[in-house]
């Protein structure tokens, strides 16, 4: 028996050596810790990208988020990504997964949630926080629903977290819109366990083997983040406006049109990297400064074209910022395309006016050199004036009509020309005349 134990043990080992190698899961991690927009949205896209591209294969995904929530736009695009995602997706709430926040999270296969996180409360609001009308609520509604459903989950309790009219027995009195604590939480099946970290996340999952790969931004992708969130993009508006306003005060290209490109390439660049800015929305906005620089510069007046070229810059802007197919808003949650709207009409509104103000401070501001635009006022008290002061020297003196005369034509004078009018009528040509006064800029003359 003793000579069988080496190889009992060799055999014992090798069988659990091999086990744990086959064991070993790999696992790719990213977090959410901001508002939930467009730079949250590019993060999980870029996350699904590198694991459908890397040479290794990923088991499970895990995201540590912390939100109180942020644009609906955002949270369902993200909600569609997670569910469409190729592997098992674990979510740790590290404190709030509120509003948009729960709406992601439910999206998740497995939900683990830090001792005194919270997930729920996610009604619609507006930027103030108010309550917004019911049929943006309504389509929140079918969002916690269906996702809920999805994955197994109660959907009335995630209809609860939007609406305060839905009763759920025993854990939503009407009137309240329902918000679960850790432990209230795993009583109710939205979630699966109470951790402190990602690591117990894992281990509470079954997974005890495991690599873990950490998502990475490079400098572009945080550069390409930090454009597309929702207030550099109304900074960027507001160089474009400003540039063209500056760019129409002085003839000629210079620095303003510049700037104005600039804040053009970074606002569509983006959003063309994101999917949101096709290429017909893109020349929509040069078809519409085109229409506005030709009536400008062209047409007379301010009509259709101008008129025409600020609707489609606008168009071009608001399309530019959500997700739609052509004229098909089917993707797009319900709301975006006015909530855009304003949010570049609101840009446009500042930068105008913030432009006037700066022209007047800029173009009247004292330098070394003097002001930057002409103000001089050549006043008729100081000498000047826009008068030929040797026409009144003409006065007394005595010359021929050139022409006929009826009243206006033309005399001569110690040899040189001049329009004039007469005072008496008719002159006949060759009738001599004597000035008898300078007159609005004009000699008046009588027959002799």
């Amino acid at each position: 028996m003793k000579r069988f134990l080496p190889c009992i043990l060799f055999t014992f080992l090798l069988f659990f050596g091999v086990l744990s190698t086959q064991a070993q899961k790999n696992v790719y991690y990213f977090q959410i810790n901001e508002e939930i927009a467009k730079p949250a949205l590019r993060k999980v896209q870029l996350a699904l990208d590198q694991i459908s591209k890397s040479e290794k294969k990923y088991d499970y995904i895990l995201l540590e988020i912390n939100t109180f929530g942020g644009e609906l736009d955002a949270a369902d695009k993200i909600r569609t990504l997670l569910l469409d995602a190729p592997v098992p997706v674990f979510v740790f709430i590290n404190n709030n997964a509120a509003s948009a926040g729960a709406l992601i999270s439910i999206a998740c296969d497995s939900i683990y949630m830090s001792p005194g996180a919270s997930i729920g409360a996610a009604s619609v609001v507006n930027q103030s926080g108010e309550i917004m009308p019911d049929k943006y609520q309504s389509y929140m509604r079918s969002l916690m629903r269906s996702t809920a459903e999805k994955n197994g989950r109660n959907p009335m309790i995630a209809e609860a977290m939007v609406d305060p009219d839905t009763y759920v027995e025993g854990i939503s009195d009407t009137g309240k819109v329902l918000t679960f604590t850790t432990k209230e939480a795993i009583k109710n099946g939205y979630c699966e366990g109470e951790v402190s970290t990602r690591d117990e996340a894992l281990q509470a999952a079954g997974i005890t083997n495991y690599s873990v790969t950490e998502q990475e931004l490079n400098w572009i992708e945080r550069f390409i983040n930090f454009l597309v969130s929702p207030v550099v993009s109304g900074i960027l508006i507001m160089m474009m406006v400003g540039g063209i306003y500056f760019e129409l005060q002085a003839p000629g290209l210079g620095l303003p049109i510049i700037i104005a490109l600039i804040g053009a390439l970074l606002f569509f660049a983006p959003h063309y990297l994101q999917g949101l800015a096709a290429h017909w929305e893109i020349l929509l906005f040069i078809a519409g400064l085109a229409l506005l620089i030709l009536e400008i510069f062209v047409v007379p007046g301010f009509g259709v074209c101008g008129i025409s070229g600020i609707v489609l810059m606008v168009a071009s802007l608001v399309l530019a910022m959500i997700f739609n197919i052509g004229f098909d808003f089917h993707f797009a949650p319900k709301g975006a395309l006015i909530s855009n709207f304003f949010n570049v009409i609101t840009a446009l509104i500042i930068g105008f006016f913030i432009s006037l103000w700066l022209g007047k401070k800029v173009f009247t501001m004292k330098t070394r050199y003097g002001t930057l635009a002409l103000d001089t006022a050549l006043d008729e008290t100081e000498g000047f004036t826009s008068v030929d002061s040797h026409l009144t020297e003409l006065v007394g003196k005595e010359g021929i009509a050139t022409t006929f005369m009826r009243p206006a034509g033309k005399v001569e004078i110690d040899g040189d020309f001049y329009d004039a009018v007469s005072i008496s009528g008719v002159v006949e040509t060759g009738a001599p005349v004597r000035v008898v006064k300078f007159e609005n800029a004009q000699l008046v003359v009588e027959g002799i």
